[in-house]
Formats: structure tokens, C-alpha cells, sequence
């Protein structure tokens, strides 16, 4: 018996109308990161292990998919080491690539190794997939895509200032509602430092993070796992709690970490990027929360959310500065930040909400029938025209029943279908069917263009 064929969990397939949408949702991002200066580069899908791993934190490294080295892979390792069931220290010996988790230090290591022919600031921005071996689930998958915007080489906090104005820009265009969200890994820190744990930052970013999604008594516990003592999570409590509106927030802020340079740096900044898009007339909501930790461990400053309104979903978008990520490839003093749209949310999103123009899915447009050898000959010299026009369009390549052309019409929601036979070609036009109306109309080469030619 055949065994059915099927595809791996958090992977899937996508049909030529899905493709239109998700061609409609990177098309938009790309059209908005040109309006911004930004120039596109691609990277493989494969990078090293070395490239990869530690740069994720500890979580993050045991979500990459590993590739096992080509040929005998097993060569070299002793039976004492698979007996030891070492799944860790085997995977180092059996594999040296992996698939890319991100594309942002994939894109460290691009400018790293072509530093010579780059001009910074470098404006970048990539759409590609990655890859996580993470447990799927609704909105989470394995493999997806990224649409990321980057800039490096410039410590200007105008950058954090327009990638938020990038995000916003998206989304009003996409018509959906957003959040975004906005804190600071030095005000982080420097919440550390105040409650006495500033060794455990880590520890403390990653729980946090998790608490909209696990709620506060489980971050607290995961507190205590990790070894925050008691007073530490008393005195963290009213800061990542903290309300009010931007203001009040970065005030209270200023006040709580009085003694922390570090927190207080972390202050300013955050302060210079909420009041100039104050100034900018974004259409969506801007919001300091101190509980947004992104828990990779590379970001340094700003980090941002964007959480749709309107659905329940996670993260859309998220991003941060990343003063350090280029010096673990050797070049130092490198100062990065940049954003990433998650393009599968954003059409999970945009189908729930049915958000999608109906220019979006606009396939064919104008099928013409096939009546016989002559009759295609002539109706391709009209097609050719329409093409030329810029009107999507095609042939039945078969000269079969009109309920079977027809039926190839409906089945793929071509509006209109050209009929030209006899009649039709002694007078050098064609029948214009409308698929909706069921109404027919003689129509020359040219005024068919122009009816048919309403949707490119």
C-alpha cells in the first residue's frame, strides 16, 4: 500500500491564491523599505555552526536545525562517544552547518566579511525564510518567513525613530490596528541593578518576556528556578507593573533608578524616541512597557513589539539596537539596529481579519476560448495585444466542449472569457462574455483592452 504523503509539522504548502496574498504582504513591506532607503541583499539558507551557535542565548541555540555533515558522518567518533548518548557534544562532531535561525546575524556576518565594499551607514533589508525547530502551534511555525530592515554603522537614534515610522507605515497600509510596543535593555539592567540581581539579567529578561503569556505567579516561579531571591522579586513587582501613560512611566522611571547610570542612559533614549514620533502624526498607538524583554541576548538598546489589536496573536513584528553583534565576527565598534515583520503572522492576521484588496488576489483576467486551429492562431494575436496591455491572460490550450473551457473559468474566477469564431474573425474582433453578468458584447482588439484592463 502507498504510504500518503505528507509534510513536517510547522511547515506548510501554500496555493496559488495564498501565494497572491503573501506576494501582496512582502510587495508592500519591500515598496515601504525603498521609500525608506533601504537596498536588498539575500544570504544562504545554510550558515555555519560557528556562525550560529551562542549567539541566541542557551534557549535559542536548541532551536536550531542542525545539518548533518555530508557523507560519513560518523567517521571519527569513537563507540565510547555514541554510547555516552552525549546528544550535545555528538551533534558537534556530526554537524557543521545549520539552518539560519534569523536573518539578523546572518546579515553580522555579511557585513563582517564585505565590510571593504560597504558604505555606512549601511541601510539592508531582507526577506527570506528561517528556520526553528520549535513546537508548532497556532501563529508558531518551523519554518517561515522574515522581512527585516537593518541598519549599521550609525549610533543615531533617528534610525530607532524611522523604523518605527517603517512599522507604522506598513501596517496603516495593510489596515491593520498595532500596538508598538517599545522598551530599553539598559533600563533593564539597570532594574537589575536596583533589585540587587544584576548578574542575572538574563535570567530576568527571559522571564519577564513570558509574561503575557504565562502570566505573573508562573515568571515568578521561573524567578525562583533560577535562583532570584524573594526580596529581588518583591522589589521587581511594582516596576514591571508599573502604569500610567508614556510620561508618567518614563517619570516613575526616573525616579526608581536614580542610581543606575546605566538605567537611567536607557531612560533618555527612550524618552528621545517617544517624543519625536509624538511629533510625527503616526497613526498607531506607542507604548513603553517595561515587561517587553525580547529575550535574545544580543540587544543593547531600544527594543520593540508590535502586537496586532484587533486578534489574538503573538509578536508580528519585533526588533532592537544590537550595539555588539558584529564584534563576535571581528569587527568592532559596529553599531546595528533594525526591525523584522513576521510575514506568516501578518497573513494569518490579514486573513482573519479579511483585510486583503481584491487587487491582491487578482489572477487572470481574460481567458480565450480555443474553437479550433485557426481560431486559436488569430485569438493569440489578440492575446498578445491584451498581454502587451499589461492585463493578465491566457489560452485554453485545447479545443474541447465550451462547458469544459467554461468550467476552467469559474473554477479559477476568471471575470471575463473572449469568444472568437467565424463571425468574430471576419470582422477583426471578438465576443466579450462577462462571467459574472453572463452578458456578451462585440468588441475590436482595442476597446476589449479597455473594458477587460480595470485590474492589472
Amino acid at each position: 500500500m502507498t504510504t500518503k504523503p505528507s509534510i513536517p509539522k510547522g511547515t506548510r504548502d501554500f496555493s496559488p491564491l495564498e501565494m497572491a496574498k503573501r506576494n501582496y504582504i512582502f510587495d508592500t513591506i519591500r515598496e515601504v523599505y525603498h521609500l525608506y532607503g533601504f537596498q536588498q541583499i539575500e544570504t544562504p539558507a545554510l550558515e555555519t555552526l560557528a556562525t550560529l551557535m551562542g549567539k541566541y542565548g542557551e534557549e535559542g541555540d536548541k532551536l536550531l536545525f542542525k545539518i548533518l555533515n555530508s557523507g560519513d558522518c560518523m567517521s571519527g567518533i569513537s563507540d565510547e562517544e555514541l554510547l555516552s548518548r552525549n546528544s550535545a557534544k555528538l551533534a558537534g562532531k556530526f554537524c557543521e552547518k545549520g539552518l539560519r535561525y534569523d536573518l539578523t546575524v546572518p546579515f553580522a556576518r555579511y557585513v563582517v566579511m564585505h565590510r571593504e565594499e560597504l558604505v555606512f551607514p549601511f541601510k539592508r533589508y531582507q526577506i527570506q525564510p528561517v528556520w526553528r525547530a520549535d513546537r508548532p502551534q497556532k501563529g508558531r511555525y518551523r519554518e517561515f518567513y522574515q522581512c527585516d530592515a537593518d541598519v549599521v554603522g550609525s549610533d543615531s537614534l533617528l534610525n530607532e525613530v524611522e523604523l518605527m515610522q517603517i512599522v507604522d507605515t506598513v501596517f496603516s497600509r495593510f489596515g491593520i490596528r498595532v500596538c508598538i510596543k517599545i522598551n530599553n535593555r539598559k533600563i533593564l539592567t539597570g532594574i537589575a541593578e536596583l533589585i540587587g540581581e544584576a548578574e542575572k539579567i538574563v535570567d530576568i529578561t527571559v522571564a519577564i518576556d513570558k509574561l503575557d503569556k504565562i502570566g505573573l505567579d508562573n515568571v515568578n516561579a521561573e524567578l525562583r528556578e533560577k535562583g532570584i531571591s524573594e526580596e529581588a522579586i518583591s522589589k521587581l513587582q511594582p516596576v514591571i507593573l508599573l502604569e500610567g501613560d508614556n510620561g508618567e512611566k518614563l517619570e516613575k522611571l526616573r525616579q526608581l533608578l536614580a542610581s543606575s547610570a546605566t538605567g537611567l542612559k536607557g531612560v533618555e533614549e527612550t524618552a528621545f524616541i517617544l517624543s519625536t514620533l509624538d511629533g510625527l502624526g503616526l497613526k498607531n498607538q506607542v507604548e513603553l512597557d517595561l515587561t517587553l524583554a525580547r529575550g535574545l541576548n544580543y540587544y543593547t538598546g531600544a527594543i520593540f513589539e508590535v502586537k496586532a489589536l484587533d486578534v489574538q496573536m503573538g509578536s508580528i513584528t519585533g526588533g532592537g539596537r544590537y550595539d555588539n553583534l558584529t564584534g563576535v565576527f571581528g569587527l568592532a565598534g559596529v553599531s546595528g539596529v533594525g526591525i523584522s515583520f513576521g510575514a506568516d503572522r501578518i497573513f494569518d492576521v490579514l486573513n482573519q481579519l479579511d483585510l486583503y484588496p481584491k487587487e491582491a488576489s487578482c489572477g487572470t483576467r481574460l481567458l480565450f476560448a480555443n474553437f479550433g486551429e485557426r481560431e486559436a492562431a488569430y485569438s493569440m494575436q489578440v492575446l498578445a495585444q491584451v498581454r502587451k496591455a499589461g492585463i493578465r491572460a491566457e489560452i485554453y490550450p485545447d479545443c474541447c466542449k465550451m462547458k469544459k473551457q467554461m468550467g476552467y473559468a469559474n473554477a479559477k474566477g476568471i471575470p471575463y472569457v473572449a469568444l472568437a469564431g467565424e463571425n468574430e474573425m471576419a470582422e477583426g474582433k471578438v465576443t466579450l462574455k462577462d462571467m459574472v453578468t453572463g452578458g456578451q458584447s462585440l468588441l475590436t482588439p482595442e476597446e476589449l483592452i479597455a473594458i477587460v484592463g480595470n485590474c492589472r
